[in-house]
C-alpha cells in the first residue's frame, strides 16, 4: 500500500520535474532569432545611413554642378549684352555714317547750286557789258556780203547800214550738245541709285565726272560708283572707284568713307591684308571720325590689333 502510495508520488514529480526542464531549449532558441533580428535591423540601419550620406554627397555635387552652371549662363547672358550692345553701336555708327554722308551730299548740292548761280551772274554781267560796247543797232543786224574785189570775192562783210561787221563765230557750225547742270545730273543720279536703277545711275555719275571733273559734286559722283559696284557685287571695280576719289580728290570729305568702303570691299573680295592696312590708315588719318570708329570694329572682330606691332630689334 505505501509502495503504491510512493510510486504515485514519484511519478508526477518526475513529470513535473520534466516539465520545467523541458521549455528551456525553447526559449534559448527564441533569444537566438531576436538577436538575429536586431542583428538584421542594425544592418539595415546601417544600410540606410550609408544610403543616405551617398544622397546627401551626390545632392551636394549636383547642388554644385548647378551652381556652376548658373554662373555659366550668367557670363553668356553678360557675353550676349556685350555682343548686342557692340552691335548697337556698330549699326548706330553706320546709320550715323549714312546721316552725315547724306548732309555732305546735301551740302555739296547746296555749293553746287550756289555755283551754278554765280556761274549764271557771270555770264549776265558778261552778256550787259558785251551790249554796252557794240554800237547801237549792231547787235542784231545780219552781215551781209560787201563790195567785190579784184578776185571776184568780196572784200569784207557790212550790215545794213553799209557798216563793216564781224561774222558770228562757228557760223554755219551745228551746235554741240550740252550736259545738263551738275547739280541737276547729280540729284537725278542719286534718285536713280536709290531707286534700285544702278546702271542709269552709273551713266549719270559718270557723265556729271566727264562733264564737270572739278565741280563739288565730282567726288561725290566718284564715290557713288563705288557704292553701285559694291551693290552689285563687284568689289575689284568698287576698290579701284573707292581709290579714284582717295586719288583724285584726297581732300574732299568722301575721303574717309572712301576709304572705310574700299577696306570693307577688300574684305569681301578676300584681301584681307589690304583691308587691314586701310582700315588702320583711315584710323591714322581721321582717327575721330565715324569712320574710324567703325574701322576699329572691323579690326577688332578681325581679331588684329588698331595699331601694326613694332619689328623687333633683333630681326
Amino acid at each position: 500500500m505505501n509502495i503504491g502510495i510512493k510510486k504515485t508520488l514519484i511519478v508526477p514529480s518526475i513529470v513535473a520535474a520534466l516539465a520545467l526542464l523541458i521549455p528551456a531549449p525553447r526559449a534559448h532558441a527564441v533569444s537566438k532569432e531576436i538577436i538575429q533580428l536586431q542583428t538584421q535591423v542594425q544592418q539595415l540601419q546601417d544600410a540606410l545611413q550609408h544610403l543616405q550620406d551617398s544622397s546627401t554627397q551626390q545632392m551636394a555635387v549636383l547642388q554644385h554642378l548647378i551652381e556652376q552652371t548658373a554662373d555659366g549662363v550668367n557670363r553668356l547672358n553678360q557675353s550676349m549684352t556685350a555682343l548686342q550692345q557692340q552691335v548697337n553701336a556698330e549699326n548706330q555708327n553706320s546709320q550715323l555714317s549714312g546721316q552725315i554722308q547724306s548732309l555732305n551730299d546735301s551740302v555739296d548740292e547746296m555749293k553746287t547750286r550756289i555755283d551754278q548761280v554765280n556761274k549764271t551772274l557771270q555770264n549776265l554781267q558778261s552778256q550787259v557789258q558785251n551790249i554796252q560796247a557794240q554800237p547801237a543797232g549792231s547787235a542784231a543786224q545780219p552781215c551781209q556780203p560787201g563790195p567785190v574785189g579784184p578776185n571776184g570775192q568780196p572784200t569784207t562783210q557790212v550790215g545794213p547800214n553799209g557798216q563793216p561787221c564781224q561774222p558770228a563765230a562757228n557760223s554755219g557750225q551745228p551746235a554741240q550738245p550740252q550736259a545738263p547742270p551738275a547739280d541737276q545730273l547729280f540729284q537725278s543720279a542719286v534718285t536713280d541709285y536709290n531707286g534700285a536703277r544702278y546702271d542709269l545711275a552709273a551713266g549719270e555719275f559718270s557723265q556729271l565726272l566727264q562733264a564737270y571733273p572739278q565741280d563739288n559734286l565730282a567726288p561725290g559722283a566718284q564715290f557713288y560708283l563705288g557704292e553701285i559696284a559694291f551693290r552689285k557685287g563687284d568689289f575689284q571695280t568698287a576698290i579701284q572707284n573707292y581709290d579714284g576719289v582717295l586719288q583724285q580728290f584726297p581732300g574732299s570729305n568722301k575721303a574717309p568713307a572712301a576709304q572705310l568702303r574700299k577696306g570693307e570691299a577688300e574684305l569681301r573680295a578676300n584681301q584681307r591684308e589690304a583691308s587691314i592696312r586701310d582700315f588702320r590708315d583711315l584710323i591714322q588719318r581721321y582717327p575721330q571720325t565715324p569712320e574710324a570708329q567703325q574701322a576699329r570694329s572691323h579690326l577688332n572682330a578681325m581679331g588684329v590689333r588698331i595699331t601694326p606691332p613694332k619689328p623687333s630689334a633683333y630681326q
